[in-house]
């Protein structure tokens, strides 16, 4: 259990973390703790909305990005406990439309993040959309319908997915008949209570009392739309107040029972056997030789964390908008002051500096051999190449990257990534790109 202190000894530690940004020029978050179901803190520091001076509260509606997966995921886990669809089903059962890879990818891959899909917001990027654009989940999906290879075969490796997210909310609609917004809204959301809260499926939507998303300048502050109508892997609206009666759910169900939530904190598996620290939308962990449970979640200038401690019945959160704000690192540094007494020592925090590739020297006169256009058939996009004073750079969708050699026919094309050419009898016939979540993405030579 969580050790009783006096929460008016607490509050001033708590409101303390928070000062910097406790004023009416800046951006800031809202924060609750919750203590053996009940809610024991809750505030808003900073503002809301800075052009008409709306301060943060903590019933101030916030986008919490990744935080969402978990309500898909749970979504998810209600229809196959009810047996309208299983976690082993292949995604192309309910998603005809998406490649044949030639491999079975299951529910259960994209819930773990082990499906190896190309992640969305990588490939979009590199097709020159921005997240001040209006992306719906057509536009995701005509991405994805165009991928013909996977970043590593099925349930091999785990690299995080928000392709698989999205596919989850397209199975949820398709299998239960009514989009996501809609099933969670009937079947989470309103027994709950949580009044507040939507899958934020349009764009154009108003939404009374949300927070908007800034990020910092040398001068101030400037906002960062976000214009997302998709679902899923993101965009899920809600307020602190509203999360806290989730986060009792999981201590006392009202939706779902102890075997589906237990289902919900089920780590993944690899195909060796590798035990993974993601479950269903929730990353379990440890903090400090105590049991955690939880998400982060940043999406434009919007930074949200929810740590749960489930062994002392204790959680915290911290949604934000702004940017440079570390939500993953005040959340941890709360339950410091709430459970530091049954906590191991902090461990000290070693920076090593990042070392610096080694320098690759390539003859210019065969710079001009790199020069051409490019086309991504799985983009549908061209790169251009070009030679300028020496030196190679690459035009892409929005932006201009120079190349700088790392290796042979390799290239940092930062902020890009790798570029590495091929070639047949000596030719290049095109490049691939990697990109974090999206490795080897052929580029063809185009025209030269």
């Amino acid at each position: 259990m969580t050790p009783r202190h006096d929460l008016a000894d607490l509050a001033p530690s708590v409101d303390a973390l928070f000062a910097e940004w406790d004023k009416p020029d800046s951006p800031g978050c809202t924060v609750a703790v919750i203590r053996d179901g009940q809610v024991v803190y809750q505030k808003g520091f900073g503002m809301a909305n800075l052009e008409y001076e709306v301060p943060n509260s903590p019933g101030t509606i916030y986008h919490v990005a990744s935080i969402s997966k978990q309500f898909t995921a749970f979504a998810v886990q209600l229809l196959a406990f009810e047996a309208k669809l299983s976690l082993d089903d292949e995604v192309r059962k309910h998603v005809p439309e998406l490649h044949d890879f030639g491999y079975s990818i299951t529910l259960r891959h994209l819930i773990h993040h082990t499906s190896g899909l190309r992640d969305q917001w990588n490939l979009l990027g590199l097709a020159g959309w921005r997240s001040g654009d209006v992306i719906t989940e057509e536009d995701i999906l005509r991405a994805m319908w165009r991928q013909r290879e996977l970043n590593f075969e099925p349930g091999s490796e785990i690299s995080y997915s928000n392709t698989g997210y999205t596919l989850l909310g397209l199975i949820v609609k398709r299998v239960s008949g009514v989009s996501l917004r809609q099933y969670c809204y009937e079947r989470i959301f309103g027994p709950l209570g949580m009044v507040h809260t939507h899958f934020h499926d349009d764009n154009t939507e108003v939404v009374k009392g949300r927070a908007y998303s800034y990020a910092p300048t040398p001068s101030g502050f400037q906002n960062v739309p976000l214009q997302y109508a998709n679902v899923g892997a993101t965009s899920l609206f809600t307020t602190v107040e509203d999360m806290a009666l989730w986060d009792r759910n999981f201590d006392t169900p009202k939706v779902g029972d102890v075997a589906l939530l237990d289902e919900m904190h089920r780590s993944g598996t690899l195909n060796d056997g590798t035990k993974l620290d993601y479950a269903s939308g929730l990353v379990n962990g440890s903090y400090r030789g105590l049991r955690i449970v939880g998400h982060d979640g940043a999406d434009a200038g919007f930074r949200t964390a929810y740590r749960r401690f489930p062994d002392q019945r204790f959680a915290t959160m911290v949604f934000a908008n702004l940017s440079s704000f570390d939500s993953n690192l005040l959340v941890r540094k709360i339950a410091d002051i709430f459970l530091g007494d049954l906590m191991s020592p902090a461990e000290a925090r070693t920076s090593d500096s990042p070392s610096k590739p080694a320098e690759f020297q390539i003859d210019k006169d065969d710079l001009h051999h790199f020069v051409g256009d490019y086309y991504c058939p799985e983009l549908s996009v061209i790169y251009s190449i070009s030679e300028v004073d020496g030196a190679i750079s690459m035009d892409f969708p929005k932006g201009v990257a120079t190349l700088q050699p790392v290796g042979v026919d390799a290239f940092n094309a930062h902020p890009i990534g790798l570029v590495t050419f091929e070639r047949e009898q000596g030719n290049i016939t095109g490049f691939r790109l990697d990109n974090g979540r999206v490795r080897r993405l052929l580029y063809e030579v185009w025209r030269r």
